[in-house]
């Protein structure tokens, strides 16, 4: 069971996930208590009301940790397991003012900047989110869900160029769950498109442009609005590269050998070593030979 995964950890899923992540990364709760040279019995009931919310038993929790805190223990896990019963309530901005309590008095905890940064961008205060996020990963750096949240906050604040470098980092951290991976090359394809639409609006005649147009066209398998794509990128810029190569890929699919043939000649003048029009071109003389009478 992996629970690092986002179906997992996301806030409605499921009462007790973001709990179990809390619970990960924190480890025993029993020396974190004994550390503050807490009374045993305080310590003890403490250690009570943590088990209960690891358990999804938020009653029981919340009236342990808000016992304590009337009673004037100062530990930052009274205030930030309050803010984890909140958030698994739905109730974030109790949520952030109790993970603030929380790092007023262990400004370091990093779960506290984790969680709360996740309750602010539930409110839409993604500035803040960003902020609190950030300082988790910093914190919490071999941590998959500071860098997964981080992300998600930059694509909140449509950043996708920060998005994928987070991202980036979350597979090389867990290169074997495949949902990291499919959330990179998600946000791959955000930032393609952004960076088209960036070029449009500085150049709209730009070539790169209509060269990404064919490329949509070509993934949707509308070939011939592809080819008038790739033409117009071709007659706004001779010289671009991979411009016929993607004509050829497009025109042996449709198999149209002979205009192939000339796209991939094209290709080959202006990128004379290129493999890939090396093997576009056996592709396309093995395919036309093949029909050969």
């Amino acid at each position: 069971m992996n629970f690092y995964s986002p179906e997992r950890l996301a806030l409605h899923s499921g009462p007790t996930l973001l709990v179990v992540a809390a619970v990960l990364i924190l480890g025993d709760v029993r020396p974190s208590f004994a550390q503050q040279n807490l009374p045993p019995a305080v310590e003890n009931q403490m250690a009570v009301g943590f088990e209960a919310l690891k358990s999804g038993d938020l009653e029981t929790a919340e009236k342990i940790f808000s016992d304590a805190a009337h009673r004037g223990v100062k530990h930052p896990l009274v205030y930030h397991n309050l803010g984890v019963i909140a958030q698994q309530r739905g109730n974030h901005k109790e949520a952030v003012a109790r993970f603030r309590d929380a790092i007023a008095l262990q400004p370091a905890y990093g779960p506290s900047h984790l969680l709360l940064g996740v309750s602010l961008l539930a409110l839409g205060r993604t500035s803040e989110a960003l902020r609190e996020l950030k300082q988790a990963a910093r914190l919490m750096p071999e941590q998959p869900q500071a860098h997964l949240q981080l992300a998600r906050a930059h694509e909140a604040s449509e950043d996708w160029l920060a998005a994928v470098e987070e991202l980036q980092k979350l597979v090389e951290l867990a290169p074997r769950e495949p949902e990291y991976s499919y959330q990179l090359a998600r946000a791959w394809t955000k930032l393609s498109g952004w960076s088209y639409q960036q070029i449009e609006r500085v150049n709209p005649k730009s070539a790169r442009l209509q060269q990404g147009l064919g490329q949509e066209y070509a993934i949707q398998e509308k070939y011939d609005l592809a080819l008038d794509a790739y033409k117009r990128a071709a007659a706004l810029d001779p010289k671009l590269p991979e411009v016929h190569l993607a004509m050829a890929v497009i025109l042996l699919e449709m198999t149209n050998f002979d205009e192939a043939l000339s796209e991939i000649a094209l290709e080959q003048k202006l990128v004379p070593g290129s493999k890939a029009a090396a093997e576009i071109r056996t592709k396309i003389e093995t395919a036309k030979a093949g029909l050969a009478p």
